[in-house]
């Protein structure tokens, strides 16, 4: 081979070696974002698609949205930095945080988040208490699931009720949204799941509130939050939580994201807030 044709083999060796690494630079910048499945895929991709586009413009950087199946394939994939953020709910923080050895930050949670509620609900007219669940059938979401199992169970627990073995049946629906057609449909005579669930289902008529109520409404809790690995460099944190906390209602983007995350605002958050979460699971046996 001459001289030239060398020369013509290592500069197209390069070039392939060049292209090669800008490929693998622009996948490193994604910035992936998942969230626990705690409603239907096409509502979460909904609420997530305004929330990539404004980060991207925030973080400067390609953001993309991975669903996961389930719960623990959310803790799974922060943990092991398959994703850079997360949408948890406080069992599912708590389960994280306790899973990397205390390697994930909470960063901010809604305003609502500081004094979260769950409900019980019903289609039977018998039910108007807690204890009238005994000997019914009656639906949680997931069962990692804060707002629509461990929070609800730690309180009939309080009200001297186990379901194991006060209810006819336990259920577990996967999700909030599943756990009221369960009980609309009378697969279960009650359910309990997040109360901003059951508002937004109320708001927008997908429930005939003459057939199905909420018979029964939880102290308050802290909650959902958005959660980084502990990796994550400081000033892409301090950035992250700053694209958060100056949304506001009085841009139109704002307003879209806020109104689909069913928030006021966001506020910062810290681990402390969720103590109390893991002293529910760990009470209920379920850490």
């Amino acid at each position: 081979m001459s001289v030239v044709s060398s020369w013509r083999a290592l500069r197209a060796v390069g070039a392939v070696a060049l292209l090669s690494f800008a490929a693998l630079a622009q996948a490193q910048t994604v910035f992936r974002v998942t969230a626990i499945p705690d409603e239907s895929p096409t509502e979460l991709a909904r609420k997530a698609a305004p929330l990539v586009k404004y980060l991207e413009g925030q973080l400067g950087t390609r953001v993309e949205f991975i669903p996961v199946t389930d719960y623990a394939a959310s803790v799974e994939a922060l943990v092991n930095k398959k994703v850079d953020l997360a949408w948890f709910g406080g069992f599912t923080f708590v389960q994280a945080h306790v899973r990397s050895g205390g390697k994930v930050i909470p960063l901010v949670q809604r305003e609502e988040d500081a004094k979260f509620k769950s409900v019980f609900i019903t289609s039977d007219p018998a039910i108007q208490r807690l204890a009238d669940l005994k000997g019914k059938d009656v639906s949680f979401g997931s069962q990692s699931s804060t707002s629509g199992h461990l929070m609800p169970r730690s309180f009939l627990l309080q009200a001297g009720l186990n379901p194991e073995k006060d209810f006819r049946r336990v259920a577990y629906s996967g999700a909030h949204d599943a756990t009221i057609a369960a009980v609309a449909s009378g697969k279960v005579q009650a359910g309990a799941l997040n109360i901003s669930v059951w508002d937004k289902f109320v708001a927008d008529k997908k429930v005939d509130t003459s057939k199905v109520r909420v018979f029964h409404t939880t102290a308050p809790y802290y909650d959902y939050n958005w959660t980084v690995h502990a990796d994550m460099p400081a000033a892409t944190r301090q950035k992250l939580a700053e694209a958060f906390l100056s949304l506001s209602r009085e841009t139109a983007p704002g307003k879209d994201i806020l109104d689909l995350q069913r928030a006021t605002r966001f506020v910062p958050t810290q681990p402390d807030n969720y103590k109390g979460i893991e002293a529910a699971a760990r009470s209920a046996g379920l850490l």
